[in-house]
């Protein structure tokens, strides 16, 4: 917990289709010049490793998108660029995130053979007619054949499952994760289903099309999914994540650590402590515009940003609290020089200590259960 890692997220922004949740960064193309991606991914990590001299990877994260499109000739030509430019921790974590539609046991192979080892699917449902509603492009079959072919190839994998649906019951749900749990390899990642705006699903419910489920159910929906997985030995390290002793996911741990990370490819965001301070990078967003930066100008980075010390205190408490583990007070000092109790205002969080939601024992400030459940609120509580 001292080190968090200094993690690496590539961003593949290309998918076979749209889901109607996701406001992710990701775009359909008919035809992608994987040749062109792959030399520009290159280049632009290049420039990353530039920005940071010495740095140990210990993570490396491929997102988007659906990185289970990219050749694994891709794949390794870039993890090979990787410990090219850094040094990489033999330990390493290197996950990508597939689609079951795109599953194939040869590039799951070939993956393997790149040097990933750790894969997350997006399972998203074991029912049919909540993929078709998801905008899934697989079937409930081949999510489990994918599962399937993961844990034939991989030690490590995890899925991710979409629940709190319209028309989805208790009942409903506790069959999905009885169902998870046996296909399970000590990890699954649980969202409730959220509209985010600019969304297909954003529009259908502001024309009241679509109507989600009341919030008593859905809270019900959580404490069960808590019970459940409690039960298995499988607990919430983080509010929407769940696993065994060991199975955690390393690169999410360096977000939520508030470690340092370079984001690569289009719309993906770092955070980096440099000389001059903490800094916060954006890459440019459109596939093409990105492609066309990398070419001009070398890399993608359309924007770093100074972080204040205030800010990076709002950041680590925001990202630490998701965690069962929480947030050491010294991270917080040292990021802004002053003492916590310098930070909030005392009253509000001995409200919050005595009202069930955070726990604060000298050393370590921790959202309880329940304040997790709550982390919107009472972070907006604690941190005005």
């Amino acid at each position: 917990m001292s080190d968090p890692g200094f993690g690496l997220y590539i961003h593949w922004p290309f998918c076979p289709s749209k889901c109607p949740y996701c406001d992710f960064n990701s775009h359909v193309r008919e035809q992608v010049p994987e040749q062109a991606w792959r030399d520009a991914l290159l280049k632009d990590l290049a420039h990353a490793a530039t920005l940071t001299p010495g740095r140990t990877v210990t993570s490396i994260f491929f997102g988007g998108g659906t990185p289970s499109l990219m050749a694994p000739e891709t794949v390794a030509a870039v993890l090979n660029g990787v410990m090219a430019l850094w040094p990489v921790d033999q330990q390493a974590e290197v996950t990508l995130e597939a689609n079951p539609g795109t599953a194939d046991a040869g590039r799951f192979r070939g993956y393997r053979s790149a040097g990933v080892n750790r894969l997350s699917i997006g399972i998203q449902s074991f029912d049919d007619s909540a993929l078709s509603f998801l905008g899934r492009i697989h079937d409930a079959a081949a999510g489990r054949r994918a599962l399937e072919m993961a844990a034939s190839i991989f030690d490590r994998f995890s899925f991710d499952l979409i629940y709190a649906r319209p028309g989805q019951s208790l009942d409903d749900w506790r069959l999905e994760l009885r169902q998870a749990l046996d296909l399970s390899a000590g990890h699954l990642s649980l969202y409730q289903l959220t509209i985010e705006e600019g969304t297909a699903f954003h529009t259908a419910a502001r024309l009241g099309e679509l109507v989600m489920p009341a919030e008593n159910a859905v809270a019900d929906m959580y404490e069960e999914t808590q019970r459940i997985m409690e039960k298995a030995g499988m607990p919430a390290y983080e509010i929407s994540n769940h696993a065994a002793p060991g199975q955690e996911s390393r690169h999410n741990l360096v977000y939520w650590r508030y470690g340092d990370f370079a984001g690569v490819g289009p719309g993906a965001h770092g955070r980096l402590t440099l000389p001059e301070g903490r800094q916060a990078t954006y890459q440019t967003r459109l596939p093409e515009g990105w492609l066309k930066a990398v070419s001009e100008q070398g890399h993608g980075m359309a924007e770093m940003a100074d972080v204040a010390t205030e800010e990076q205190a709002v950041e680590s408490l925001m990202m630490g609290l998701r965690l069962r583990e929480g947030v050491p007070l010294d991270r917080i000092e040292k990021l802004t020089g002053r003492r916590f109790d310098q930070l909030v205002e005392p009253g509000r969080l001995a409200g919050l200590v005595d009202g069930g939601f955070l726990t604060l024992d000298g050393a370590r400030l921790t959202a309880t259960a329940a304040g997790r459940q709550r982390l919107d609120g009472v972070l907006a509580e604690l941190l005005v």
